[in-house]
Parts: structure tokens; C-alpha cells; sequence
């Protein structure tokens, strides 16, 4: 359920702390977002701590007494950049029950996608920044044909494999970048376009507020978000030392299905994905149907259409219209409970029977309910 004052304590917190701080995740589970917020600000010891805390406490306290939280938020709505907290209808539902030591305090998010929507039926591609052609022509096919078929391309935004990914999912579909700094800088720079052309369809991710440079240990830190908000991860091509190994255990840690591209023995960049495949640890793929097969269902390859949907949602795309309505009133007319008209409402979302809009959803131009 959306809790307002927790969101503001959760946008808060990104202000201070490093994202995904074990402890932190830990007093945020047992105290919530308000109380740890309340007494950071107040410059009060831990909520229900006994004894001498961490050393980073106070830190974050100093830190605390200048953050706004109405001009954060203000600053990043001027940004075109929202917050997106645990409850909120936007949340990616593949972040709920996360282990602790990979709790997200909150989202950043720009882009005109909604991001729990394109990140229900999605694919994560990553791979090395220095990518060979084969890399990027292996990354360039796997993309398109997935977003072709309905996916989502979720990658980190930087060069080589990731950028590759964005780029070719782009013409069909829509894909989400993953960034380690507040979405107000374009990090790579040179990918200030690509970035630009992302929002018009997708999504831009960050735990990091407006205004922050991405540091070097971050980009590790997002990686473990590429890695769950999606049921599946590929690695088209990594070096010995790769960071898109480091996705790879995150996707291993939390048993979404892991895939490796295998390439020439004699290339330093698919050392990386030969040594996956040889512990065992992902499984080959070699083409889009190989992906498909790994992370849909059996007889689950393509998005439904009308005449596939089940009685329920049948009543949820009947009842929304072209001039948009929110949640509650798409619930009230179809006769669904309002938890039950969201998950059908992502459905169909995904599906692209409807979308997002400023009073809440839609049918695409040209579609009519029954």
C-alpha cells in the first residue's frame, strides 16, 4: 500500500546513504523508512539501538541537516525525474522480498514508460564496454528479435554491449537503463542521445537523487538491480574481470535464469561467458529463441491478444477508454477488486492493449474496450 510519508523518508534517505547498505536495510525492515528518516534528521541514535552505532550514522546525520526533501523533489520533477517507493503502483514487483543485502531504498525514474509495466515481461543484456564486433552484432540480434517479440531490454547504459542493447531495441520495442548516477547526468556523455531517445518509450533507473556523479563502486552496486528486476539475465560478452560478471552472480544469487553467449576461444572477451558456461553457472544460448525458451513458460511465447485473456482481465480492458480513468474507476466499472484490476492493468500494459497516462490508463489510439 502507498505510504506517502515513508516515500519522502525513502527519497530522503538516497540523499545520504549508499545504495543498498546492508544495516541500513536492516533497521528500514524493522523500524520503516519514517522513524530511521525522523531520527537521522533529528541527529538521534539508530531507532532501537543499543550501545555505539556504526560510524556511518553519523555521517548520514551530518548529511541529513541539509537535505530538503520538498526541493529534492521539486528539483527532480523539474528534471523530468520521479520517485518511485515500495507501494507505489509503479514499483517493479520483482524488487518486493529481495534479500536484505540487496534492499532498494527507492527508485529514480525518467522516462515516459511506466517502469513496473515494462519491466514485467523484460530481459537483461549485458556485456563488456570494450566489445568486440561480434559482441555487438550478437548483442544488436538478440535485441532487436526480443524486443520484436515483446520484451524489454534492460541494460546499464554504458558503452559497448549495453549500448548496442539499448540501440537496437529501440525501432521495435522499449528497454530501460539502469544508471549508477542521478539521472540529471548523462553518464556516459556520449550517450546523452541515446538516453534522450530511451525516455520517449522506456525508462531511465537510478537510486542516486538529481545532481550526483556516479562513483566508481556504483556502478557494481546497480548492477544487482539489472540483475532483478528482470527474470533473466544474458552475457554476450565479458572479460576475466568483467563488471557484467558481477550481474551474473547477482542473477545466480537470486535464481533468475543466467545466460552466457559463447564466442571464440581465442577472444579475451568471452572468457568471461566460457567460464559461466563452464562452472555451470549459466546455460548457452545462441539466438532469441534460446532466450525465450529460458525465461517463458512453455506455450507462453508471445503476448496475448484479446481472445487470449482470461474472464477477469477481459473485464479490465473492457472497461477502460480512450479518455483515461485511474485505478479505482476502472475497478469500479468492471467489478474487480482494486488489487486485482492492477495486476490485470500491468497485463494488458505489457501486452500494449493500454498505457499509462495522466489520468491513469488508457486504450492506445485506435483501440476501443468491448
Amino acid at each position: 500500500m502507498w505510504d506517502e510519508a515513508a516515500a519522502r523518508a525513502r527519497a530522503a534517505l538516497t540523499a545520504v546513504a549508499r545504495p543498498g547498505d546492508l544495516w541500513l536495510a536492516r533497521l528500514l525492515a524493522e523500524h520503516g523508512a519514517e522513524r530511521v528518516w525522523a531520527g537521522l534528521a533529528a541527529g538521534a541514535p539508530p531507532p532501537g539501538w543499543d550501545g555505539e552505532p556504526p560510524p556511518r550514522w553519523a555521517i548520514w546525520a551530518r548529511r541529513a541537516v541539509r537535505v530538503d526533501v520538498d526541493r529534492l523533489l521539486s528539483e527532480s520533477a523539474e528534471a523530468g525525474v520521479r520517485f518511485v517507493a515500495p507501494g507505489d503502483p509503479e514499483w517493479p514487483g520483482r524488487l518486493d522480498n529481495l534479500p536484505g543485502d540487496r534492499d532498494c531504498y527507492g527508485l529514480w525514474v525518467r522516462g515516459h514508460g511506466d517502469l513496473r509495466n515494462l519491466c514485467l515481461r523484460s530481459v537483461a543484456i549485458v556485456g563488456a564496454r570494450a566489445a568486440s564486433p561480434y559482441g555487438e552484432h550478437v548483442a544488436s540480434e538478440l535485441s532487436y528479435g526480443l524486443a520484436e517479440r515483446g520484451f524489454t531490454v534492460v541494460s546499464g547504459g554504458a558503452y559497448g554491449i549495453d549500448g548496442t542493447a539499448h540501440r537496437s531495441a529501440l525501432p521495435v520495442g522499449h528497454t530501460v537503463a539502469v544508471l549508477a548516477g542521478g539521472l540529471d547526468v548523462d553518464y556516459p556523455r556520449g550517450h546523452a542521445g541515446l538516453f534522450a531517445d530511451v525516455t520517449r518509450t522506456g525508462a531511465l533507473v537510478s537510486e542516486r537523487p538529481v545532481g550526483r556523479s556516479p562513483r566508481a563502486q556504483d556502478f557494481l552496486i546497480r548492477n544487482r538491480l539489472i540483475a532483478a528486476l528482470t527474470p533473466g539475465t544474458v552475457v554476450v560478452e565479458a572479460g576475466r574481470r568483467s563488471g557484467a560478471l558481477n550481474t551474473a552472480t547477482h542473477a545466480n544469487g537470486l535464481h533468475r535464469a543466467l545466460m552466457a553467449v559463447p564466442g571464440p576461444i581465442t577472444s579475451a572477451t568471452s572468457v568471461g561467458c566460457h567460464r559461466l558456461l563452464k562452472e555451470g553457472r549459466a546455460t548457452c544460448v545462441t539466438g532469441v529463441g534460446d532466450v525465450v525458451e529460458q525465461i517463458v513458460p512453455v506455450g507462453e511465447t508471445s503476448l496475448p491478444g484479446p481472445a487470449d485473456l482470461d474472464p477477469e482481465t477481459a473485464r479490465v480492458l473492457a472497461a477502460v477508454d480512450r479518455r483515461g480513468m485511474g485505478t479505482a474507476e476502472v475497478a469500479r466499472r468492471c467489478g474487480e477488486g482494486l488489487e486485482g484490476a492492477m495486476r490485470s492493468l500491468g497485463m494488458l500494459a505489457a501486452a500494449g492493449m493500454v498505457e499509462r497516462c495522466p489520468d491513469g490508463w488508457r486504450l492506445p489510439t485506435g483501440k476501443e474496450g468491448g
